[in-house]
């Protein structure tokens, strides 16, 4: 029988009564044996909860009072945090249709205006594989955006909308925009739609809330976490989020760190990364953790000071993450969670250059993220190299008392390499699926490429 309410409120309350609840005691239909069915938990949440029939309507599941039901899964982080599992996928986009109505009468404000989501914990069985029956529900919440994200999400809507009236639909990426992504979404990356504005067949595409901003989420409602918001809705009537950061930096740009820690009022530290607390002052914070400041959490923005010499020359790579090997050897490179961290990251790249008295001076800032074009060439092949190497055998050997192994390295495509992270090997062994006991590796972006992506601000 399916759940009556008559009010938003009777709605969520309900909702609430199924926190502390696990799937296994919510299944009333026996899903969890159905090896058929797609979106389990939502599915199981919204047939067996709500006792209503599972549809792909274009309006909200709950259209009388425009709430659509979601779930997403958390996970926890080696270091205790708490981070959402994967964006939240949302309805497909017509790009006929999307190119012809403004945001307003979109499909995606139709439908999720309002989102009623489930967050539960993502667990895994001895054989590591997802254990559907002991995922908990731990939070309900009636998400409604605020007025930030809401202008953020706009120019996110404009700019896939732009690109399907430019006839570049199959260019889509979720490395486009900032909050509301394109994903792909199908059976196959080979499901295709046509588009308006070209012949060239484009990928299936869905709206999505890219993870950064579930997990901004989820430190919001379930950890209550207060952060420090950098923009104001009326700014970004006015101005993209990019273009408010380099306003926050340009004061600075052409002055010594000490010029500009004096101006901040701001004891420069002696520490190894004291650019980079220097860079977090300018932004209003302490220490380096850019997730304290709202839209950069929302948004899954990192940092990295780029340090270069006085003749220009840069050293540093850009570790990106650590590798996770069961991962890799489950997932393909379509839906692997590499990729999908890659497409929803953006990197403010703040560069520092010695002048002649070997002083930092800071030279300027980018927003970049990962293009289209490279995740699909170079970077696809790394990693099914990486995927290669695993299920065809590891080898670490010893060369002039330095470890060396068959990981490729920085000349395999010249953008990016596996290494370790840190200098303590035995706290980042890890044990590969094939039993071999090795050191945890990272994914670093080579020293030269970081330049290249900066190299215009550098004299």
């Amino acid at each position: 029988m399916a759940f009556e309410y008559e009010t938003i409120d009777d709605l969520v309350s309900y909702a609430r009564e199924a926190e502390g609840e696990y799937l296994k005691d919510i299944d009333k239909k026996g899903m969890l044996e159905n090896t058929n069915v797609k979106g389990k938990v939502g599915t199981i949440i919204e047939a067996s909860y709500f006792g209503y029939e599972v549809n792909s309507k274009p309006e909200p599941d709950f259209a009388d009072v425009g709430v659509e039901l979601k779930t997403t899964g958390l996970k926890k982080l080696k270091n205790g945090q708490l981070s959402a599992k994967e964006r939240m996928v949302l309805n497909i986009i017509d790009y006929r249709h999307e190119a012809t109505v403004e945001f307003n009468k979109s499909s995606f404000w139709k439908k999720n205006a309002k989102l009623l989501i489930f967050f539960y914990t993502y667990t895994r069985d001895e054989e590591g594989k997802p254990d559907y029956r002991n995922f908990q529900i731990v939070k309900t919440v009636l998400h409604e955006f605020s007025e930030t994200d809401l202008e953020i999400i706009k120019q996110d809507f404009q700019n896939i909308k732009q690109k399907i009236l430019n006839g570049e639909a199959h260019r889509l990426s979720e490395g486009d925009t900032n909050i509301l992504g394109a994903c792909t979404k199908g059976a196959t990356a080979k499901s295709v739609r046509k588009q308006p504005f070209s012949p060239i067949p484009a990928k299936q595409r869905a709206y999505s809330l890219k993870q950064g901003y579930m997990t901004a989420l989820v430190r919001k409602y379930i950890k209550n976490a207060k952060l420090i918001s950098f923009t104001s809705p009326d700014e970004l009537k006015d101005q993209t989020f990019e273009e408010l950061l380099h306003d926050k930096f340009r004061p600075y740009i052409g002055k010594t760190a000490d010029e500009i820690a004096e101006e901040l009022d701001y004891q420069l530290s002696e520490a190894k990364n004291k650019l980079a607390l220097l860079t977090s002052r300018i932004l209003g914070i302490q220490g380096t953790a850019l997730h304290q400041i709202e839209e950069f959490s929302k948004l899954n923005i990192k940092f990295k000071t780029v340090k270069a010499t006085s003749s220009g020359i840069t050293k540093e790579s850009m570790s990106f993450g650590n590798v996770n090997y069961e991962e890799i050897l489950e997932e393909n490179w379509e839906e692997s969670s590499l990729k999908m961290e890659m497409e929803s990251t953006k990197w403010l790249l703040v560069v520092y250059q010695e002048n002649e008295q070997n002083l930092p001076v800071l030279k300027g800032i980018r927003l970049w993220h990962v293009p289209k074009d490279l995740l699909d060439a170079e970077i696809k092949k790394f990693y099914n190299e990486v995927k290669h190497i695993l299920n065809e055998g590891f080898e670490e050997w010893r060369v002039g008392g330095q470890t060396r192994n068959n990981f490729p390295k920085s000349d395999f495509n010249g953008i990016c390499h596996l290494r370790t992270k840190g200098t303590n090997r035995e706290k980042s062994m890890v044990t590969l699926p094939d039993g071999q006991y090795i050191p945890g590796h990272a994914f670093w972006f080579n020293n030269r490429f970081v330049r290249s992506l900066v190299k215009d601000l550098i004299t």
